[in-house]
């Protein structure tokens, strides 16, 4: 058997693992999962303790997407059945803050679809930022599409703390899954947020038919970004995308998944993200040994679990919600 712990002590001692450890984990038998999970536990709760944050988001714009990334029901090659409107009105976006809040959520996520931001956009999404930092000091993450650093300084100025950008999977692996933007512009928009001086939330998409190795390679680029956040989605395939078939992750799988980034991202927060409740099913709850954060009503086109719903999850752990900022009261 692996022995788990050593990889743990490496995390520990920030050294990365070997690209043949990284593969020992994702190949590790299902057998020896528990081992697995608490090594990196012992990762986790160096850094995090028992406590977990929530984010919750808000699908701000919808749909008429001119992208073609293979695994949204808001892109260009989608016929999923979704809902399609405009950019939401700044008293929505405010609203939904409060609600974000009351979910006990750290931080609320303005995210629009669309390749890039228009400048009446950024605008509008500026405005209800400003709004919301008067009425509710929760922090605020915007995903916006590619953007240039001085739409980044804007968003900044308005009380923006962090922008999501994904690497969604590895360089080699991406012409697979999207092919108007590449890679580089991915990178490209993560220099302009961190240049503007934001905080950087930036993970990946695992379940898109990539391999191994691929998803060795997006947990070493994201060692060379170093995000302050990273989201681990796993593929919840939607009808009418070209992914609607690929079907084929296990929760065991999600959980290999969650403990190798856990060994190479020691200190960053790694959330849970979307197609959680689709993959993990009776196993959400051990996902929070490796992890340290979760979505909660929801994403952008699919449901998700409730907020009461988490609260319980994590209370029958053992675990305790972290928030750093007073509460509205409920009512």
């Amino acid at each position: 058997m692996t022995d788990f712990q050593r990889f743990a002590d490496k995390a520990l001692q920030d050294e990365s693992l070997t690209r043949d450890e990284c593969l020992s984990v994702l190949q590790s038998s299902d057998d020896d999962l528990l081992d697995l999970l608490h090594a990196a536990f012992r990762v986790r709760s160096r850094y995090f303790g028992k406590t977990v944050r929530l984010q919750m988001l808000q699908n701000a714009k919808s749909g008429a997407c001119q992208e073609d990334c293979h695994y949204c029901s808001q892109s260009a090659v989608s016929t999923a059945p979704i809902e399609r409107y405009n950019l939401l009105p700044q008293k929505q976006m405010v609203e939904g803050a409060r609600q974000a809040a009351a979910s006990k959520a750290q931080r609320y996520c303005i995210v629009i679809s669309g390749r890039s931001p228009l400048d009446r956009e950024i605008d509008e999404i500026a405005g209800a930022v400003r709004a919301i930092k008067q009425e509710i000091p929760i922090q605020i993450c915007c995903s916006l599409g590619l953007m240039n650093e001085g739409q980044a300084k804007r968003l900044k100025s308005a009380g923006v703390d962090r922008v999501n950008h994904n690497l969604n999977t590895s360089e080699a692996f991406h012409s697979s899954i999207c092919t108007t933007h590449t890679f580089h512009d991915r990178l490209a928009t993560i220099k302009n947020a961190r240049a503007a001086g934001l905080e950087i939330c930036s993970g990946g998409i695992v379940g898109m038919g990539e391999q191994d190795e691929d998803l060795i390679d997006l947990a070493m680029a994201l060692r060379e970004v170093e995000p302050d956040s990273i989201p681990l989605n796993t593929l919840h395939p939607a009808a009418g995308t070209p992914l609607e078939h690929c079907d084929h992750l296990t929760p065991q799988r999600c959980l290999k998944v969650l403990c190798l980034f856990r060994f190479l991202h020691p200190r960053t927060e790694l959330r849970v993200a979307g197609g959680r409740e689709h993959n993990l099913r009776s196993l959400q709850p051990l996902a929070l040994y490796p992890a340290d954060s979760l979505f909660v009503n929801g994403y952008l086109t699919t449901p998700g679990a409730p907020a009461p719903e988490v609260w319980g999850m994590i209370e029958d752990l053992g675990f305790k919600i972290e928030v750093d900022y007073q509460q509205p009261v409920a009512g």
